[in-house]
């Protein structure tokens, strides 16, 4: 970790103002690893807390909004899915000079390593399990009955994705890459129907983003909600099983190459249905979710890449790393789409 030069003495003040019970601030850190939204260890008399901020600098209008991280947790807290309980939010001029939030410190093993390295077939297993009964808890919850029903655009959520995301991708494009744009053009030329489906998507749903229990494979928390609205919940699950399809010999650390059932994790296909059998959502237009999802998180990668040009990533070594990624997702994509994959 990292120490900040904030103010120390304004920052205890506000802290104690916002935070119900806050006394005592020691230290505050940086954790190193993130992208997006700086996040801090806050060590206090009062107990340890996280504190989650907007990166210093210009920002794109819709991104590194925490206020709506803040919300979506709060709302979600309350509604049996394993989120840290957030204090409170700041101000935009607040004592570090952008807002943030605060929420509780929780505990636990993040694994950052899917193959599970270290764990019996039958731990590992669990934890994949884990993950699917908490995407499935979320997308049964109803974003009306938990305040959130504005927390996202109506009309067809893939629609709108692919827009957004197609217009950001061109934004910080710095070389053109065929299989980008062929992607763009096949994923609207392959819009399914909006069958009217709403619910709250996580946005960034994979293993490194959870709190697992210090000894088993409960999880905690989910974490890093930065990129939740409203939306297509078949939209998280494939971004997930992206995983089992990206190499495991890569940054990104995927499936791919493994013997996935000597190592006991699930299949794509079971990990599928038994989310289909516990959320009671049917799965349909899969290659398209799945396309989709490497064409998102490459137009994401190459936004970061292009913040490290501009210097002004969170983790500028690292967003140069995954910057070069973003050929390789679109080729996956391709894959997918010629029904290769």
């Amino acid at each position: 970790m990292e120490t900040e030069p904030f103010d120390m003495e304004a920052l205890a003040d506000e802290l104690h103002e916002l935070v119900p019970g806050f006394s005592g601030l020691h230290a505050i850190e940086k954790f190193n690893t993130g992208q997006s939204n700086p996040t801090y260890r806050v060590e206090a008399d009062s107990g340890r807390y996280v504190l989650r901020a907007k990166p210093p600098g210009v920002l794109l209008k819709s991104a590194h909004q925490v206020d709506r991280e803040y919300r979506v947790m709060k709302a979600l807290h309350e509604n049996n899915v394993p989120v840290p309980r957030v204090f409170a939010l700041s101000e935009e001029h607040s004592a570090i000079g952008r807002m943030y939030f605060v929420m509780e410190m929780i505990e636990g093993r993040i694994f950052w390593d899917p193959a599970l390295p270290g764990m019996s077939a039958t731990e590992r297993a669990a934890v994949y399990d884990g993950m699917n009964d908490v995407l499935a808890r979320l997308h049964s919850v109803d974003p009306e009955a938990a305040g959130l029903s504005d927390f996202g655009r109506s009309g067809n959520y893939f629609a709108r994705q692919i827009r957004r995301w197609s217009e950001q991708y061109i934004a910080s494009q710095t070389e053109e890459l065929a299989d980008m744009d062929r992607l763009m053009e096949w994923l609207w030329d392959n819009l399914p129907e909006d069958d009217g489906l709403v619910r709250v998507v996580h946005g960034d749903f994979r293993l490194d983003n959870m709190i697992f229990s210090a000894h088993g494979e409960k999880v905690l928390a989910l974490i890093d909600w930065e990129l939740s609205t409203l939306g297509h919940p078949l939209a998280d699950l494939s971004y997930q099983c992206m995983q089992w399809r990206l190499p495991h010999a890569s940054g990104f650390r995927g499936l791919g190459g493994l013997d996935r059932a000597e190592l006991g994790i699930p299949s794509e296909a079971d990990y599928v249905a038994r989310y289909a059998e516990r959320s009671g959502i049917a799965v349909a237009n899969w290659p398209f979710c799945l396309a989709f999802s490497f064409f998102r998180l490459a137009a994401i990668l190459q936004g970061v890449y292009k913040r490290s040009l501009d210097g002004n990533a969170s983790n500028p070594e690292r967003a140069r790393e995954i910057g070069k990624a973003v050929p390789l997702l679109a080729s996956m994509a391709n894959d997918v789409m010629a029904g290769k994959a």
